[in-house]
Parts: structure tokens; C-alpha cells; sequence
């Protein structure tokens, strides 16, 4: 349904096999999706599924890794797992859509940068551009950690670091050229999601979540939880300014404004799944027997209820 749905097809048929707004689709998870389909007895459809849930399977353990690597705690980083399986917005890591790709690649991209491993971050970050736009948002973080060792930067690591800022930007500058004689522009895979029912027009942040709370006012129940979901976001987003490294709070931060930024709220929640820092705040500030057990609990709840609406047709995810 939805999303993958145009993976799917994309994934079967090519970009020829879609209307052309399909060209805002990302090719990656299409493209693994068709590798996988080559296997026997295996079509488009259940290789977009395979890759949608094998990702998010491997994101488990890296995430597990990132997670420890921070905290060297075993406790924190079992709890972080935990929420990024169990938060509301999890039950689309099991659809055929790009989220569990996008963060098994973030996984691996931050795990690569914060260990200094410059070039597989570099290798992560390009794939991350080629999965989702906002995969090119993985510079920030690889701009903040660079700037940050600059002092200890050899001439040999010099080409790795710079690589690994680019790489984000060098992912979706391919694909857009690719796709730029098949739309309107070379930028049309990312005008198209100014549609009202997408994206919708860009609105300064601030008084976009005033209009979604007066919206919320007048018995629009989404626009709520949008609404929760922001504030949710900015105070996580306070914790990784005080307690975590720049490079988590910035990046946190841009895509925290791009989604806040969307006249159409509806993906801001997926935005917020896919953001790992997000998830390493919110294992942070649960950070105690009780806590953990009443956020885990009313998580799996939540994530129950929005399973039910999506696979029922009433949330669009």
C-alpha cells in the first residue's frame, strides 16, 4: 500500500512501469528490491518486503552497536533498540517502504564517523542519498565531526574526510541527473513533493505548529498528533544539546526544521523514527527501572494503535 506500492512497481518495471511523480521515489530500495527479486519463487513485491524487514533486522545490531559504543552501556543500548522497534511510527519498518533502509544506513554512516572511519561513512552516506532525499542530511553530522578533529587531521585521512561530506550530496546529485531528462528539471523528483497532498509548500516552522495545534482545536485529530509528536521532538532535541555530541544535535536538528518546515505534516513522525538521534535521546532521558518499563509499555500500545489504523486504511503513513 502507498509508498510501496510505487517500490513495487518501480522495482518490477522500472521507472517507465509509474506515473512520472513516481520519479520521487528513490531508487535504492527499488533497485535492491529487483536484485532480490532475480531469486527463485521470489517476485518485485515479496523483494521489496525482504529488503524492507531484512534491513530492519541488521539496523537492530548496528543500532545496538552505535548505541554502545556511545554509552558503553549494555542497558542503554538493549533500551535504545527497544524503542526504535517499538515507537508508534515502527510498524512501517515491516511495509515495503525505505524507512528501515534509510536508518540501517544512518546506523552505519554515524557508527563509521564517530569511530573515524571516514571512507565506509563515505560508502553509507552515498547509499543513504540514493534512498531517500533526506539522506543528504547525513552531511551535517560528517561536516560537524570533521570540523571537530580537525586538529588531529593527517594529510592521509584528508581525502576520506572531505569524501564524507560529499558523499550524501554526491547520492542524490546522481540520482537527480539521472532522472532529470525523465521529469520536468532536474529537480522535479523533489518539486513534485510540493503537492498539497504530500509535502504540500514549505512554512516557516514556528507558525506551523501553531496552525496544526488551532487545527487540532477544531476536532482534527492527526493534526494532534502531529502536534505531540513536534513538541515530543524539540524537547528530545533539547537533550541532545545538552547531553550528546554536536554532530547529533545538529543533524537532529536539520531534519527536525525540514520536517517542521512541510505545510503537510502527515510524515513527521516517520521523520522522527528515521532520525537515530531522536532514539539515543529518548533511551537517554528513560534512564531508570520505572521509566523504562511505563515508555516501553505505552510505546508498544501506541505502536499497536497505529498498525491497526494504517493496515485498515484509516492512518496514511
Amino acid at each position: 500500500a502507498w509508498d510501496a506500492a510505487f517500490y513495487r512497481d518501480i522495482a518490477a518495471s522500472g521507472y517507465d512501469g509509474v506515473a512520472a511523480e513516481g520519479l520521487r521515489f528513490f531508487p535504492l530500495v527499488a533497485l535492491l528490491g529487483r536484485v532480490v527479486a532475480l531469486l527463485p519463487g521470489v517476485d518485485a513485491e515479496l523483494g521489496v518486503l525482504l529488503i524492507a524487514n531484512l534491513s530492519a533486522l541488521a539496523f537492530g545490531f548496528v543500532f545496538y552497536a552505535l548505541a554502545w559504543r556511545e554509552r558503553g552501556d549494555e542497558a542503554f543500548a538493549r533500551r535504545a533498540v527497544w524503542l526504535a522497534y517499538l515507537v508508534p511510527p515502527a510498524f512501517v519498518l515491516v511495509m515495503g517502504y525505505a524507512e528501515a533502509t534509510v536508518m540501517l544506513l544512518a546506523a552505519l554512516t554515524l557508527l563509521a564517523l564517530r569511530s573515524r572511519r571516514w571512507w565506509l561513512a563515505a560508502v553509507t552516506g552515498y547509499l543513504a542519498g540514493l534512498a531517500r532525499p533526506v539522506g543528504v542530511l547525513l552531511a551535517v553530522p560528517a561536516l560537524v565531526e570533521v570540523i571537530q578533529h580537525r586538529r588531529t587531521m593527517t594529510r592521509a585521512e584528508l581525502g576520506g574526510r572531505i569524501t564524507a561530506v560529499v558523499a550524501p550530496f554526491a547520492g542524490l546529485f546522481t540520482y537527480l541527473a539521472w532522472a532529470s531528462d525523465r521529469g520536468d528539471g532536474f529537480l522535479y523528483p523533489l518539486r513534485v513533493q510540493e503537492d498539497p497532498e504530500r509535502r504540500g509548500s514549505w512554512k516557516f516552522p514556528v507558525t506551523n505548529v501553531i496552525d496544526a495545534a488551532r487545527d487540532a482545536g477544531a476536532d482534527r485529530v492527526s493534526a494532534g498528533v502531529h502536534v505531540v509528536a513536534a513538541m515530543l521532538l524539540i524537547v528530545l532535541l533539547v537533550v541532545l544539546i545538552r547531553r550528546w555530541p554536536a554532530s547529533y544535535s545538529c543533524y537532529a536538528g536539520a531534519v527536525l526544521v525540514l520536517a517542521l518546515s512541510a505545510s503537510n505534516l502527515d510524515s513527521l513522525e516517520r521523520y522522527g523514527l528515521s532520525t537515530l538521534p531522536f532514539l539515543l535521546a529518548g533511551a537517554d532521558v528513560t534512564d531508570a527501572p520505572d521509566p523504562e518499563r511505563v515508555v516501553l509499555v505505552l510505546a508498544a500500545a501506541g505502536l499497536v494503535v497505529a498498525a491497526v489504523l494504517a493496515f485498515t486504511g484509516i492512518l496514511v503513513p
